[in-house]
C-alpha cells in the first residue's frame, strides 16, 4: 500500500496521542473517526470549570516545559501560539520541617546540605541535564544505585531518594537511571499553560481536526476490537464499524480486555507484564492562601514506603494559584494534593468525601493558620492508569506501535519510554503512531 493511498482509521481514545495522530491523518486526507470514552476530550489532560470560574482547571495537574518541541509544534500549526503563556513559578522542597526552594540551579545553595553534597548536587545535575545522552547505559542500573553512587548519601537521602520513594512506594530501589535522567533532562524552570486552560487548548485542536474532516465520537467506550476475514471491526453502543487501521492509545489493561486474540499472543504477554500505578488529585477550593510564600509546586518526603507511616498522605501540594492568578477562578485559591499508588491500594477504594478529608486533615502542617472552613469546595479525580513503572532495562520490554494483529496499532504512556509520560510526549507517539500505520 503506497502513502498515497486514502484509509479509514479509527483512534480509540480522544486524549493528546489520539489527537495528535487524528490531526496528521486527516490532514494527509485519511478518513478519521475517534472514539472517546469521556464527555469530553483530552484523556488524562482534560479539565473541568467551576460555576464561577473564567478559566477551566486540570483535573490532574498539568503544565508544559519551554522544551516541550513537539507539543508547542502542534500548537503552531493550529494557529495557536499566542495563547501559550510561560511564567516562571517557584518550585520548594519540604525540608526540616520548612519550605525550602529547590530548583536545579543556584537555589541549591540553599538547601541544608554540607558544602560537598551541594557541590555533588549540582554537579550531578550538569550532568544530566547536559553532559549526556547516553539513556541506553543509564536503564542498566537502578536510580537509586546510581545516585547514591555519584551524588552521595547526603544530597542524594535528602533530597532525591525521598521522591522516589514517594511515587513508587517499595519499588523505587528497581526503576532505573535512565527514567530519572529524562525528568532532569526535560525540565525548565519557567512552566507553560494554555490562556483559558489545558481544556480550551484541547478543545480547539478537537475543533481544528474536525475542521479537517475528522468525526469525534464522546461518550462512546469501545466495547470490542476483532479481526474477522482481515478486517479490523469496531464495537461500540452496540454498533460496529470497519477501518482499515485502528489506532488504540488505551491502557495496557484495557486493550487486553477489549481485543480478540491478542493476550495470548507473545506481543500480549509483553503488555502483560508491564507495570504501572495510578494517580489522583484531590482539588481544593480555598478561601485563603494556604502557601504563602508564593510557592507553587511544593514537593514533599515520603519517609516510608508505607503511606500511613510516612509525614505525609500524599507527595505533591500545588497551589495552582501561585502560577496562575486567582482571578481567572472567581478568587478562588485552588490546591492541588497530589499523589500516586497502585489502583489495589486504599486510596482507590476510599468514597471521595474519605479521601479529600483524609488529605485535608495534613494542610495545617504547611500553614498553621488553616482552618477546616477555608475550604469552600472540594474534587477528587482518580486514574488507576497513570505512571508506568520502568525497571533496568526496560527499552527491551516495550511492544512495539504494531501489534500482531494486521493493521492494529497500540500507542500509550508506556511506550513512551525513556521519556516520562505527559502531553509533549503524547503528541511524539501519536504522531508517530500516525506516521507508521500509514506506510505499511
Amino acid at each position: 500500500m503506497t502513502e498515497q493511498t486514502k484509509l479509514r482509521i479509527g483512534i480509540i481514545g480522544a486524549g493528546v496521542a489520539g489527537m495528535a495522530a487524528a490531526w496528521d491523518l486527516t490532514r494527509a486526507g485519511h478518513q478519521v473517526e475517534l472514539f472517546e470514552a469521556g464527555d469530553k476530550v483530552g484523556g488524562l489532560a482534560a479539565g473541568f470549570k467551576d460555576e464561577n470560574w473564567d478559566w477551566t482547571l486540570e483535573k490532574f495537574y498539568h503544565h508544559w516545559f519551554e522544551t516541550d518541541a513537539d507539543m508547542l509544534r502542534l500548537i503552531d500549526e493550529i494557529g495557536q501560539r499566542g495563547q501559550v503563556i510561560f511564567p516562571r513559578p517557584k518550585t520548594s522542597y519540604w525540608m526540616d520541617n520548612k519550605i525550602t526552594r529547590s530548583e536545579m540551579n543556584l537555589s541549591v545553595l540553599s538547601l541544608p546540605i554540607s558544602l560537598f553534597s551541594k557541590f555533588r548536587l549540582g554537579l550531578v545535575g550538569v550532568y544530566l541535564k547536559f553532559l549526556t545522552n547516553n539513556w541506553r547505559a543509564l536503564e542498566k542500573v537502578t536510580a537509586d544505585s546510581w545516585m547514591t553512587r555519584y551524588m552521595g548519601e547526603e544530597a542524594y537521602g535528602r533530597f532525591f531518594r525521598p521522591l522516589l520513594i514517594g511515587k513508587f512506594a517499595d519499588r523505587y530501589k528497581k526503576v532505573n537511571m535512565a527514567w530519572l535522567w529524562a525528568r532532569i533532562k526535560t525540565r525548565s524552570v519557567r512552566l507553560g499553560t494554555f490562556k483559558g486552560g489545558f481544556q480550551r487548548f484541547l478543545d480547539l485542536l478537537g475543533e481544528a481536526i474536525e475542521s479537517k474532516g475528522a468525526v469525534i465520537h464522546l461518550n462512546t467506550p469501545i466495547e470490542r476490537i476483532t479481526l474477522e476475514n482481515g478486517q479490523l471491526t469496531l464495537a461500540a453502543n452496540g454498533e460496529t464499524q470497519v477501518f482499515d487501521r485502528v489506532i488504540s492509545t488505551a491502557s495496557p489493561r484495557l486493550m487486553l480486555k477489549i481485543t480478540d486474540g491478542l493476550a495470548e499472543t507473545s506481543y500480549g504477554k509483553q503488555m502483560t507484564a508491564l507495570e504501572s500505578i495510578g494517580g489522583l488529585c484531590v482539588v481544593l477550593a480555598l478561601k485563603q492562601s494556604l502557601l504563602t510564600d508564593g510557592t507553587y509546586w511544593l514537593n514533599l518526603p515520603a519517609t516510608s514506603p508505607d503511606k500511613s507511616q510516612s509525614s505525609f498522605p500524599f507527595l505533591a501540594l500545588v497551589e495552582h494559584t501561585n502560577f496562575i492568578p486567582s482571578e481567572h477562578y472567581g478568587g478562588d485559591v485552588l490546591v492541588y494534593c497530589g499523589d500516586y499508588v497502585p489502583p489495589s491500594h486504599e486510596y482507590f477504594q476510599m468514597s471521595e468525601d474519605q479521601l479529600a478529608e483524609h488529605f485535608i486533615s495534613a494542610l495545617s502542617q504547611f500553614n498553621p493558620d488553616f482552618k477546616r472552613d477555608w475550604v469552600r469546595k472540594y474534587w477528587v479525580f482518580r486514574a488507576p492508569y497513570a505512571q508506568p513503572v520502568p525497571y533496568v532495562n526496560h527499552s527491551e520490554k516495550i511492544p512495539p506501535l504494531a501489534t500482531p494483529l494486521p493493521g492494529l496499532y497500540w500507542a500509550s504512556m508506556s511506550q513512551v519510554y525513556p521519556w516520562d509520560r505527559g502531553t509533549n510526549f503524547a503528541v511524539e507517539i501519536g504522531r508517530r503512531v500516525a506516521k507508521e500505520a500509514t506506510q505499511q
